[in-house]
């Protein structure tokens, strides 16, 4: 007996899987995605893995460079606290002169790396992303500092929804650019917006200084044709239904030990697609093989519905320290299960069982 292929699926077999219209097995897209640690621990032995499939390539695009920008008060020394209480723009009688040198998005340059995915991508019939990352939420945690921002949403409102028109300018030109340039699939971002009990603001503060503008992008992405996946870490649980409004279609990771994910599934799962992130945390580093094979089954059993929706991940980088035969089982049984759990599912779909 034969396993399952170890091809790639084509571009329309993840679309498929996104728009829920039964694709013939479910896509793995960031399975191998190597963290802090794990390069240096195994070396060349991770090229082991390139026998399982990635169902997707990610043409990256930095959206913006600090150091390059000629801010008149930014020292290269200043991006060691970038993310602590200083951030990039640590007075807002800067953000006029940040907002002028933005860089322009039809740069030139800018799109040289991710051309040359795009291309090897359509040559091989791979379903194709643009990743920015950080979106709404990082990327101004970076440029004001955490403290900073948690204070601003109540005392600089204004300059805070100014911040977000400069970085929803910029997004969108990189979108609109890579759709001329590279004809992408999808457009990826994170955002982290949870921690591991809620979220990291209050839901409120999420619809009045993020929803409009996650909704802005959710709208370029409609009027291009483009699936809008979203990477938070953490406990997203008190918007979901506003992601969804906004037009996010892929989530990921559906982090484990925050969100509940049969309930994730049931409540969520005809709006959304569920890139599910198995638990890098704990069950990859200290389970057992027995125990990795059993949580793959587990996320396909719970979010694999009988049209799809459901892509699988790791749900972050697997780091150092992390088994070399979780990794293996991990991989393999995504693989596997992910294609025996189709073929039932559209088996089940053509013969119900009577009532």
């Amino acid at each position: 007996m034969t396993g399952p292929s170890r091809e790639p699926l084509p571009t329309e077999e993840v679309i498929k899987a996104v728009e829920r219209r039964s694709p013939k097995r479910v896509p793995m897209v960031m399975c191998r995605w190597w963290g802090e640690g794990l390069r240096e621990e195994y070396g060349d032995r991770l090229k082991e893995f390139e026998r399982y499939p990635e169902d997707a390539s990610l043409a990256w695009v930095g959206s913006m460079d600090p150091a390059s920008m000629g801010l008149s008060w930014y020292r290269p020394d200043d991006a060691g606290r970038a993310k602590d209480a200083g951030g990039v723009i640590p007075d807002w009688k800067h953000l006029d002169e940040f907002i002028a040198k933005m860089p322009d998005p039809e740069a030139p340059g800018r799109f040289d790396e991710a051309k040359r995915v795009a291309e090897d991508a359509h040559r091989a019939d791979r379903y194709l992303l643009l990743g920015v990352w950080h979106f709404f939420f990082e990327r101004p945690w970076f440029l004001r500092g955490m403290e900073n921002l948690m204070l601003d949403y109540y005392l600089h409102p204004e300059e805070v929804h100014r911040m977000h028109e400069m970085l929803c300018d910029q997004y969108e030109g990189l979108i609109r650019r890579a759709a001329r340039e590279i004809e992408p699939d999808g457009f990826s971002t994170s955002d982290d917006l949870g921690h591991q009990t809620q979220l990291m603001m209050k839901p409120a503060h999420f619809r009045e200084f993020l929803k409009p503008y996650y909704a802005r992008i959710g709208r370029v992405c409609r009027e291009l044709g483009l699936h809008f996946w979203l990477h938070s870490c953490g406990n997203n649980t008190e918007i979901m239904e506003d992601l969804i409004e906004t037009g996010v279609n892929v989530f990921h990771p559906v982090q484990k030990h925050t969100m509940d994910l049969a309930s994730t599934a049931r409540d969520f799962g005809d709006r959304m697609t569920f890139h599910v992130g198995f638990d890098v945390q704990q069950t990859l580093r200290w389970g057992s093989v027995d125990e990795v094979r059993a949580e793959v089954r587990s996320l396909v059993d719970t979010f694999d519905r009988d049209d799809g929706g459901m892509v699988l991940a790791a749900g972050n980088g697997i780091v150092g320290e992390t088994p070399f035969e979780n990794i293996e089982a991990f991989l393999d049984e995504s693989l596997r299960y992910g294609t025996a759990h189709r073929k039932r599912r559209k088996s089940e779909t053509r013969n119900p069982k009577p009532d």
